[in-house]
């Protein structure tokens, strides 16, 4: 059974102040989160105000970003090591922003999902397609291309280990989201080349998240689906509130595979 996992994006969004309130208003609405797993991934210089409200707590933190190496001249880059020492659990690795605005590559990712699971932590390995990507059919080469390259070398096991994101380039911060069954189908795929890359029961383990435009009053109808365990959240993860109501939303999905309903 694959536990549904929710994760909060902030992106480059608040000041330390601003983080512990935005982490306080998640942790106090979700106390006892059942059926659910949630990841907090505030900027890195609110990660250590954040593990502190989170301390004991169920909800677990996250990272943005990584560098490859585990130290040396990068000015500017944080380490897995770094980041472990910090407490996180997950770090994102290849989100689409990354890709488009720092002009990050495939084997660069392939390095980051590498390293992140050297210090004993999970990649949120980020994956999608463009607009025009879309439009001309190339949605499945896309994911297929970048899922393959990012996972490059690693063992079935490792795969295991690792969380995939389904989040479609035009739907990212545009108010627009994959259609349910569109959402759908993509995970669905992303979860047969799993099984090509490491097994049918590693794939069946592998939780794939959507991302996109994730709100409220859509996050229930999309995790509805049977091959989407989750959600990343981006704007709608700065308001508590909102974020809050979608991992309610996302719980009910695990608290019914729990009871086998």
């Amino acid at each position: 059974m694959r536990t549904p996992l929710v994760v909060a994006n902030w992106k480059m969004n608040g000041t330390v102040a601003e983080a512990r309130a935005l982490a306080a208003g998640v942790r106090d609405g979700l106390r006892r989160p059942r059926g659910v797993e949630v990841v907090l991934c505030p900027p890195f210089t609110a990660l250590g105000a954040v593990r502190e409200l989170l301390a004991a707590g169920p909800i677990a933190l996250g990272a943005q970003n990584s560098h490859w190496e585990a130290a040396g001249a990068f000015t500017g880059e944080i380490s897995p090591p770094m980041l472990a020492e910090l407490g996180c659990r997950y770090v994102l690795v290849g989100h689409s922003e990354r890709r488009k605005e720092f002009g990050e590559t495939d084997e660069q990712i392939n390095r980051k999902v590498r390293a992140v699971l050297a210090t004993g932590m999970a990649p949120i390995l980020c994956v999608g397609e463009t607009a025009e990507e879309r439009a001309q059919g190339l949605t499945f080469t896309t994911v297929e291309g970048q899922l393959r390259a990012g996972l490059a070398g690693l063992a079935a096991a490792a795969i295991g280990f690792c969380v995939l994101a389904y989040e479609p380039v035009w739907a990212i911060g545009t108010g627009q989201h994959a259609a349910p069954a569109q959402a759908g189908e993509v995970h669905g795929y992303l979860r047969g080349l799993l099984s090509e890359l490491a097994t049918k029961e590693v794939a069946q383990r592998v939780r794939v998240l959507y991302g996109g435009s994730v709100k409220p009053d859509n996050a229930a109808a999309l995790t509805a689906e049977p091959d989407i365990d989750g959600a990343l959240v981006g704007g709608a993860s700065l308001s508590p509130q909102g974020f809050v109501a979608i991992a309610k939303k996302v719980a009910h999905k695990g608290v019914t595979v729990l009871r086998g309903d």
